[in-house]
């Protein structure tokens, strides 16, 4: 199996994240979230159950929860950007899923797909994170 590193991270550059995961960016379709707070950012999320995540902030980190309250959206402290989600999943480890929009080589991503997980109930939607989002790494430095 080929593994593939794919980063991102917001416009200025002090918020970054590192994908690692065995699929090429064209075998990706992000999933463009229809709720609300997601179309007003135009986020698309991308993650690999079979990978791993690792965020890095050189600067602040904001974070910010809605709808259920059990995922936190991490904006750039600095630039503002959206790059990525994050949750305790059901197994109490950390996962997450980056914006598809925040790929240095987004360009190369597959077609979008519309998701809506906010017609899920709290518990059903926490299950569906943990069986699709990416496991992050125990060395991340945003916390």
């Amino acid at each position: 199996m080929k593994a593939f590193r794919h980063e991102g991270g917001c416009h200025c550059g002090a918020t970054r994240w590192t994908l690692e995961t065995s699929q090429a960016l064209d075998a990706f379709a992000p999933r463009a979230c229809d709720c609300d707070f997601c179309t007003r950012h135009r986020a698309a999320w991308v993650s690999d159950p079979l990978g791993r995540l690792r965020i890095a902030a050189n600067g602040s980190v904001r974070r910010y929860r809605q709808g259920s309250v059990q995922a936190d959206f991490l904006f750039c402290g600095t630039c503002g950007v959206l790059v990525a989600v994050t949750c305790t999943g059901e197994d109490g480890a950390p996962r997450g899923a980056v914006n598809g929009n925040s790929f240095d080589l987004r360009d190369r991503l597959g077609a979008e797909v519309v998701a809506s997980p906010q017609k899920l109930e709290p518990g059903a939607k926490l299950a569906r994170w943990t069986q699709l989002w990416t496991p992050m790494t125990s060395d991340a430095d945003w916390t």
